[in-house]
């Protein structure tokens, strides 16, 4: 499983004109991919992560300040590059595979307490957000 985990004074995503996912002030956009060997153990850590990285201002983390987080699937994380110009995605898992572990950080994230938004899987998003410092980071799990 990787994330690309940024801090946001706020962020949105739209699809289809309507916003289906957002949160107002800072906290965190985690762009989550998912490979074939993810299972529940790397959903625990992931959210782990993302709930207690202390990235926010003041080096805490969206535990300590309840700071809510947007999260948003993302099988382009998987893209492999290395030959071409054209990315394969044969590293990402399939929509049937990824869709109910993203869904497993989300819940996993609301259960440490922490508001969470989503964007909707598998749709053309839009996503608008205000990066903070800019503080961005790959997490691999």
């Amino acid at each position: 499983m990787r994330a690309v985990l940024q801090r946001v004074t706020r962020a949105s995503v739209t699809v289809d004109g309507e916003v289906v996912g957002a949160i107002d002030r800072p906290g965190l956009v985690a762009l989550v991919g998912v490979t074939h060997d993810d299972g529940p153990e790397q959903v625990a850590t992931m959210a782990r992560k993302i709930a207690e990285l202390r990235i926010l201002r003041g080096e805490r983390s969206a535990v300590e300040e309840s700071a809510p987080v947007l999260v948003i699937s993302q099988f382009t994380l998987y893209g492999e590059t290395r030959k071409g110009r054209r990315p394969t995605w044969h590293k990402a898992a399939s929509g049937a595979a990824a869709e109910p572990l993203v869904d497993a950080v989300a819940t996993a994230l609301r259960e440490k307490g922490l508001e969470v938004a989503t964007g909707r899987f598998g749709a053309e998003m839009a996503v608008d957000l205000v990066g903070d410092g800019p503080v961005t980071l790959v997490i691999d799990v």
